[in-house]
């Protein structure tokens, strides 16, 4: 199965990558494990030169696009990797693009490389993986913040019998008590063990390929794209400890310096207000960046919301985004969490601040890569009738996931309640969202900025003529 392709920074606490697979988020044990082999390439005084493989063909090829900023040539590249993931503008525009400082690894397919973002010249592991096709598809696309008085070769350790089976035994337990299927979680059990009993860990001695190892094991067993195992090179504290005051100014910080993901809001051609939303974050930040976006549109006759890019987020900014578009409260969505055996109502709120867009024509964009929380927003808004989906089937993940602790160097996203609309009855989760007008992603803004204006060109013929 090929993995998600994930970007994470550690210190920021931010995932740029919807899916789990590829990478996710955290802390480091005082033995620093055995430092890992270092393949370097000549180096030269523009600084490392990449190796004439594969996997060093096509870094170079990605670093060079990434680095660009050209948000067609990224497209472009990722098409003809078939690795849709490997695009994520927003990334590149909180980290300004990457130099390369140093390769700690190279194989044919494969590579570990350090590198330092050019916006707050911190310093990161990257790991990078492609097939042996052609065109190779990146499998593996993750970047790691090396912490303060770390250094690359902390952030991965060595495995023992023990710790393998401490994890197994860890995971078993937390789908049990967890996972939203408990029928699903029995058949994980299932294929962890006989994989166990038939020794296949045994040669497993990187902490790193054991997460992303049981992570593919399960995701095939379940197909949940949320479902995912990581290895955080700092210790995972015990319990679940309020997090400091130092850490919630560090992620609002975050989350203001990514505009909340808003990172569009225009008034297009024709009076059509344009959004481009990459994230739908903590409500409770991000609630006045989204006042303001409505703000700037003003007096639009349509709107046209972006979420291309836009791998999901907080229920509670998906609702309060979805009250700008309705008069009256609208129940949205509901959510079941299987181990308290409730279910949470999510409902517009009627009293947002600012201007709402309550009666204009709405069109919300979709690509494969629209996922979780933006499907939400989708899947809501369709069938309430109150929007028309243009773009691609979206990535079908509707499971609310937490994070539970296995290890001390090993984190689970478990999901562990479902979405249920109060109109379908069901949810996405697997199949996706489908667009009403199904075009490429790179064509849905033109085809929506069309339907836009043939629809305000509707609702004039539908207007009484004026009394002479």
């Amino acid at each position: 199965m090929k993995q998600a392709i994930g970007v994470v920074v550690l210190a920021f606490g931010v995932s740029c990558a919807s899916p789990q697979g590829g990478g996710t988020k955290s802390p480091a044990e005082p033995a620093t494990p055995a430092r890992p082999r270092v393949a370097r390439t000549q180096e030269a005084a523009s600084g490392p030169v990449l190796a004439d493989t594969p996997a060093g063909k096509v870094f170079k090829a990605w670093l060079e696009v990434f680095n660009s900023g050209d948000e067609a040539r990224m497209r472009a590249f990722a098409e003809q990797h078939k690795s849709p993931d490997v695009v994520d503008i927003q990334f590149r525009q909180m980290t300004g693009g990457f130099d390369l400082i140093s390769i700690e690894k190279s194989d044919r397919l494969e590579l570990r490389v350090v590198v330092k973002d050019k916006a707050s010249q911190a310093a990161a592991v990257g790991w990078f993986k492609i097939t042996d096709s052609d065109p190779p598809e990146i499998v593996t696309l993750n970047f790691l913040k090396i912490p303060p008085g770390m250094i690359a070769a902390d952030m991965d350790k060595k495995l023992d019998a023990e710790t393998r089976s401490r994890v197994l035994d860890a995971i078993v337990a937390k789908l049990t008590e967890l996972y939203v299927y408990p029928d699903v979680a029995k058949k994980m059990e299932q294929a962890l063990r006989e994989n166990q009993k038939n020794g296949a860990y045994d040669a497993v001695s990187d902490s790193r390929a054991f997460a992303d190892l049981l992570t593919e094991q399960l995701q095939g067993v379940s197909h949940d794209r949320h479902l995912g195992v990581r290895f955080m090179p700092m210790p995972v504290p015990a319990g679940d400890p309020e997090p400091s005051a130092e850490d919630k100014a560090r992620y609002r910080e975050e989350l203001e310096k990514m505009n909340c993901g808003f990172e569009k809001a225009e008034r297009l051609a024709g009076n059509i207000g344009y959004i481009k939303l990459d994230m739908f974050g903590d409500a409770e930040i991000c609630g006045p960046k989204a006042t303001a976006s409505f703000a700037t549109l003003g007096d639009v006759d349509a709107i046209i919301f972006d979420l291309r890019q836009n791998g999901g987020g907080h229920p509670e900014m998906v609702a309060f985004v979805s009250s700008y578009l309705f008069a009256k409260k609208t129940h949205l969505n509901d959510i079941y969490e299987r181990k308290a055996n409730k279910t949470t109502e999510s409902w517009t709120n009627p009293a947002v601040p600012g201007k709402k867009l309550a009666t204009q024509p709405v069109f919300v964009l979709t690509s494969h890569d629209t996922f979780s929380g933006a499907e939400d927003f989708a899947y809501g808004l369709k069938n309430l009738k109150r929007a028309t989906i243009v773009g691609e089937t979206t990535g079908g993940g509707a499971h609310p996931t937490m994070g539970a602790r296995l290890d001390e160097h090993f984190m689970m996203g478990v999901p562990f309640a479902r979405s249920i609309s109060p109109i379908t009855k069901t949810d996405w989760e697997g199949t996706g969202v489908e667009p009403d007008v199904k075009v490429p992603a790179d064509q849905a803004l033109e085809t929506a900025k069309k339907l836009a204006a043939e629809a305000l060109e509707q609702q004039k013929k539908k207007q009484p003529a004026p009394k002479k």
